[in-house]
């Protein structure tokens, strides 16, 4: 029997259901069930705004979309958005998807945190983003209906999420501060990090190598 959170059918296929379980067993609890709210909480936005994006690429974003916070799965120091990025566009290539179904999950998970830019994308790259930010920071929770809410939340429930989310943060960035620059995750470390400095633009530009 298929599984159904608020009217929104959870994807089935071989894909989604490997991905699933390699989030759930490799990742925490949090994440997992984080990721889950983000899918469905995205499809009910796509559904207010008439979207339609594919469920099973939104699915696919949303469950690999913080994977990069848990395990850096690159060798270079970049962006947990990019681990996690290029961990799933391997995962679908891997799995036999076009190289533009990858590209659309891959540039999802990549702009995840990019205020602004997801939203003029395609259906997934902004629903998956709806998501984020819905589960995340309650962005347009009051469009919802409550009982989806609810629903949504007793599927996959939030615990203390906000003090749980945010200390993940700081596990995963606080070795690799550099590539927090011009990010809101530069936010967290700066909250959190004893004596951790904060760059900016403006000292970039300062510094640049040119006399004037």
């Amino acid at each position: 029997m298929s599984e159904i959170i608020a009217a929104v059918h959870i994807p089935e296929t071989p894909a989604a259901a490997e991905a699933a379980q390699w989030v759930r067993e490799h990742s925490s609890p949090l994440i997992y069930h984080h990721s889950r709210r983000v899918f469905v909480f995205g499809m009910l936005h796509a559904r207010l705004l008439g979207l339609e994006p594919d469920p099973e690429l939104v699915y696919l974003s949303a469950l690999f979309h913080d994977v990069g916070l848990l395990t850096p799965f690159s060798g270079a120091q970049q962006r947990f958005e990019l681990d996690g990025a290029d961990h799933a566009r391997r995962f679908l290539l891997e799995h036999g998807f076009s190289d533009g179904a990858a590209e659309v999950v891959w540039t999802a998970i990549a702009l995840h945190t990019t205020p602004g830019v997801p939203a003029r994308m395609g259906p997934e790259i902004a629903v998956t983003t709806y998501g984020v930010l819905t589960d995340a920071i309650g962005f347009g929770l009051d469009q919802l209906d409550p009982a989806d809410v609810v629903a949504v939340t007793a599927a996959d429930p939030r615990g203390d999420f906000k003090q749980e989310f945010l200390q993940t943060f700081v596990d995963a960035l606080k070795d690799r501060p550099d590539t927090t620059f011009g990010t809101m995750n530069a936010d967290v470390l700066a909250e959190f990090v004893p004596g951790f400095q904060r760059l900016s633009m403006v000292d970039r530009v300062r510094s640049a190598p040119w006399p004037t």
